[in-house]
């Protein structure tokens, strides 16, 4: 998706989903070669917004009032609650919400080798919401 192809909420959720997953598949790349020194979490916490905006996309598209909050599973349970299908695994994106604050501001290392896991995840989202 590209700033040209943005004619509603739901399409700029879905462009920022975007941008978010490119950001944090550089900084792994960038990461994994030395060529920075980050946090891990950084990356996690664009992961994070990817699938925050990716619901909230999703939410919108599907006309459903959500309120400003960055809990995956409070997004996915409303998808749910008004019969959005999005992906099987979408329940494992829950634990990223922890890096949507905290993440920011701590060490969490939970799911520190499952980066390319949630890319993986992530890109599966973004397909079925592109439609």
């Amino acid at each position: 998706m590209n700033k040209n192809e943005i004619k509603s909420s739901s399409d700029m959720f879905l462009y920022k989903a975007c941008i978010d997953l490119n950001t944090a598949k550089y900084l792994l790349a960038a990461f994994n070669e030395d060529k920075i020194d980050i946090d891990i979490e950084k990356i996690y916490f664009e992961l994070q917004q990817c699938a925050e905006k990716c619901l909230k996309s999703s939410l919108s598209f599907h006309k459903v009032k959500f309120p400003k909050i960055h809990d995956i599973e409070e997004l996915t349970e409303l998808a749910t609650d008004n019969n959005i299908e999005l992906i099987e695994d979408v329940s494992s994106l829950i634990r990223l919400t922890d890096y949507a604050v905290d993440g920011r501001y701590a060490i969490i290392h939970d799911d520190i080798n499952d980066s390319e896991y949630y890319i993986k995840l992530l890109e599966q989202l973004i397909v079925v919401l592109k439609g």
